[in-house]
């Protein structure tokens, strides 16, 4: 399929994935861990996809009965792909299992990520006559309001493979609520993929742990730390992250600028990592690129210090850009940010050094396939 150049109206442009790669070759942060003898899947993952449109450049927010102009506008696939996407693209293997409309938005979408960004989407199928859930987020003053549309995809109507037989991967990412059991997430963790688990806001405000079935499957929870603390009971991040400890095997609490708090509960081992100072412009999937820092800092058996460190730096990477996954920053973004860092930050990421390409790298755009309704050749 051609690729279709991308544009968006404004100041902040984007580009395609070939325009820009700055590295002359793609890391494979797994690399020195390959074995032609474990899966060809690194992360599984399944979810909703949207189609996000996001308005930028907005000096306020939209105000009752006026019209807005935005500066800037781009488009790509958000929803459970702001998290494939942000694994793609730090070097991991990743396969999603989601409902695609069979309107232009969900080929739009799909072409974005299995052509764009390379995820594996066979699990994937294509629902006649259901529209692509969709959601339009404005930015502005580092904050962002949404409105979303859409109707839950119908259950396939023949026997298939997912999600009672979920491929074999080295892991794999959920997302929990309160009462909402997935069978998928427990036959993943039998076959021997690690779990690794975000969580929602609790609309019921109950905030019960122990309605959160499916936890006991989990490797690694990593919560914000407002969920974080009511799930506990507690009212500090770090007492919420000890209490956590004792139900799942690794607990990170996330808590914005200050950083990160995580108790390796099999081994009493603690870490805090402060956060990297930023102009933030919008935290639009920042959560999401986090989970997928820490997972591959994981993966690749770094010292819970460093994971903490990397998911950090991806994370603060994100949110100096627009959008979800447009903003999910790749290792051409992470060389750029580490090339230029002070040397202070430079020694405390040396964990990096073999990972970056020697001298300096060009200032990377965040990678996307065109908006929609661009058809010509690039």
């Amino acid at each position: 399929m051609q690729k279709r150049p991308f544009t968006n109206n404004g100041e902040h442009t984007v580009t395609s994935r070939d325009s820009f790669d700055s590295l002359s070759a793609p890391v494979d942060p797994l690399g020195p861990l390959r074995d032609p003898q474990e899966p060809g899947c690194d992360v599984f993952l399944t979810g909703t996809v949207f189609l996000d449109i996001i308005f930028t450049g907005l000096d306020s927010a939209p105000v009752r009965g006026t019209e807005s102009w935005a500066r800037g506008m781009g488009s790509s696939p958000g929803g459970v792909a702001n998290m494939a996407t942000a694994l793609a693209r730090l070097g991991l293997r990743t396969s999603l299992a989601a409902a695609f409309g069979d309107d232009h938005y969900g080929e739009y979408c799909w072409d974005a990520l299995e052509q764009g960004e390379g995820i594996d989407l066979s699990m994937s199928r294509t629902v006649p006559g259901w529209h692509s859930p969709v959601t339009v987020s404005m930015a502005y003053e580092g904050e962002r309001t949404m409105v979303s549309h859409g109707h839950e995809a119908p259950p396939p109507s023949g026997p298939g493979p997912f999600p009672q037989c979920p491929p074999r991967a080295r892991a794999a990412v959920a997302s929990l609520g309160p009462g909402r059991g997935e069978p998928w997430i427990g036959e993943a963790a039998r076959r021997g993929s690690r779990v690794f688990a975000d969580v929602g806001w609790d609309e019921s405000g109950r905030w019960d742990l122990g309605a959160l079935a499916d936890l006991e499957h989990c490797e690694a929870f990593l919560p914000n730390a407002g969920e974080a603390m009511r799930y506990t009971r507690t009212d500090c991040p770090r007492a919420a992250a000890r209490a956590l400890a004792e139900k799942v095997p690794i607990a990170v609490v996330t808590m914005g600028a200050e950083g990160s708090y995580a108790v390796d509960g099999l081994t009493g081992e603690t870490a805090h990592v402060p956060g990297i100072t930023v102009d933030a412009l919008d935290p639009t999937g920042a959560g999401d690129v986090y989970v997928a820092g820490f997972l591959t800092g994981t993966l690749a058996g770094w010292p819970l210090a460093d994971r903490l460190a990397f998911a950090g730096l991806t994370a603060a990477l994100s949110v100096q850009e627009f959008g979800g996954s447009l903003s999910a920053p790749g290792w051409p973004e992470v060389a750029h940010w580490w090339h230029a860092a002070p040397l202070e930050l430079r020694g405390r990421f040396a964990f990096l050094d073999d990972l970056m390409p020697p001298g300096t790298t060009p200032a990377a755009r965040r990678r996307a396939v065109p908006t929609i309704g661009f058809r010509h050749s690039a």
